[in-house]
C-alpha cells in the first residue's frame, strides 16, 4: 500500500510533467509549421529558440488582463478554467510506465479508469459552449463557435465511445492498467492489429474532441475570427490555447495506452512490470515516445490537411463513423460468442 507521500509526489511529478510537454510541444509544433511551410519557425529566444515558450508565458503574464463590460462575467471567468481541467484530471489515471521499487507508475489506478477518461474528457465541450454564451450579447462570432461545438460533441462523442466498446469486450476490464497486460504478450497483441477498425474510429473522433484540424469548426479563424475566444486576452486566452494542448496530450496517451501496449515493448524483457529502477525509466520512456509519435501525426495533420465544412462533419458523425461503430461492436460481440 502506498503511502500519501509518494502518492502526492507522483501527482506532483505527472503535473510537472504535463505543463512541460504542453509547453513544448507548442514549439514543436510552431517548427513543424515552419519547416511544411519552407519558414525558419521560432529562433531567437535561447539555442534554436527553445526558451521561445518561456517568452511566451512572461508575455501572455505581462498582457493586460481585460474583461468586456458586456460579457456575462462568471461565465467569461469559469469557461477558461474549465478548459485547462480535462487534461490535467486525465493524466491522472493513465499508465505512464510499469513500476518503480515497489510504487506503481499511474498516479490513480481506477478500475473504472476508462469510464473516468471518457466523461472528464467530455467536460471541454462545456468550456467552449460557456464561452460562447457568456460573450454573445455583443458578438455573433463566440455564439456560432459555441453552437457548433455543442453540434459537433453530439456527433462524435458517440463515436469516441463505442470505439472503445470492442477493446473493453476483448480485455474484459475497464481498468487501463489491465489493458496495457492484455497487449503485454506480442506486438500482435496490441489493439491496433486486434481492432484496427476501433483504432481508426478512435483516431478520427479524437481530432473532434480536441478542436484540431480536420474539426476545428468552433474557432475557425477563416470563418469565425476565433469563434468562441473572440473576447478573451491575457492568461484567460493562454488557458484556452494550453487546455488545447494538455487534452491533445492525454488524447495521444489514451491512445497510445489503448491501442499501441502502453510502456510495453515485446522484446527484451520490456512486456513485464520492470525489475530495477533503470527499466522501470525504460519503460516510462517507450511511454512517451509512442505518445509523441501520436502527437505528431496530430501536429502533421493540421498543417497538411483541410477542414472539413460544417455540414460535411455531421455528415462524416452520423452517417459514416456511427454506423461503423455500431457494427464493429455487434461484430466484435458475434465474434467473441461464438469461439469456443
Amino acid at each position: 500500500m502506498e503511502t500519501f507521500g509518494t502518492m502526492l509526489l507522483k501527482a506532483v511529478l505527472a503535473l510537472v510533467g504535463l505543463l512541460t510537454l504542453v509547453v513544448y510541444t507548442v514549439y514543436l509544433e510552431r517548427r513543424i509549421c515552419a519547416f511544411i511551410q519552407d519558414r525558419l519557425g521560432p529562433n531567437r529566444a535561447g539555442p534554436a529558440g527553445l526558451l521561445q515558450p518561456l517568452a511566451d508565458a512572461v508575455k501572455a503574464f505581462l498582457k493586460e488582463d481585460f474583461t468586456p463590460p458586456y460579457v456575462r462575467k462568471f461565465y467569461y471567468w469559469l469557461a477558461p478554467a474549465l478548459a485547462m481541467l480535462p487534461g490535467l484530471l486525465n493524466i491522472a489515471v493513465i499508465p505512464f510506465g510499469s513500476k518503480i521499487g515497489s510504487s506503481r507508475m499511474v498516479v490513480a489506478d481506477l478500475n473504472i479508469g476508462i469510464l473516468y477518461y471518457l466523461a472528464i474528457g467530455s467536460l471541454g465541450v462545456y468550456a467552449i459552449v460557456l464561452a460562447g454564451y457568456a460573450s454573445t450579447s455583443n458578438s455573433k462570432y463566440p455564439q456560432m463557435g459555441g453552437i457548433r461545438a455543442a453540434a459537433q460533441m453530439i456527433s462524435y462523442e458517440i463515436t469516441l465511445g463505442l470505439s472503445v466498446v470492442p477493446v473493453l469486450l476483448l480485455v474484459g476490464s475497464l481498468n487501463l492498467s489491465r489493458m496495457i497486460e492484455a497487449q503485454a504478450g506480442s506486438l500482435w497483441d496490441w489493439m491496433i492489429f486486434r481492432q484496427p477498425l476501433s483504432f481508426v474510429l478512435f483516431f478520427i473522433a479524437a481530432f473532434a474532441e480536441t478542436n484540431r484540424l480536420l474539426f476545428d469548426l468552433p474557432e475557425a479563424e477563416q470563418e469565425l475570427a476565433g469563434g468562441y475566444n473572440v473576447e478573451y486576452s491575457s492568461m484567460k486566452l493562454a488557458m484556452f490555447f494550453l487546455g488545447e494542448y494538455a487534452n491533445l496530450i492525454a488524447v495521444s496517451a489514451i491512445i497510445a495506452t489503448l491501442f499501441l501496449g502502453g510502456w510495453t515493448l515485446p522484446w527484451w524483457g520490456l512486456n513485464h512490470p520492470a525489475s530495477t529502477v533503470w527499466i522501470g525509466i525504460l519503460q516510462i520512456g517507450i511511454f512517451l515516445a509512442k505518445t509523441a509519435v501520436i502527437l505528431l501525426v496530430f501536429i502533421w495533420a493540421r498543417w497538411m490537411l483541410p477542414r472539413l465544412r460544417y455540414d460535411q462533419l455531421i455528415e462524416l458523425g452520423w452517417k459514416r463513423l456511427l454506423p461503423l461503430a455500431l457494427a464493429n461492436v455487434v461484430l466484435t460481440a458475434v465474434w467473441m460468442w461464438w469461439q469456443p
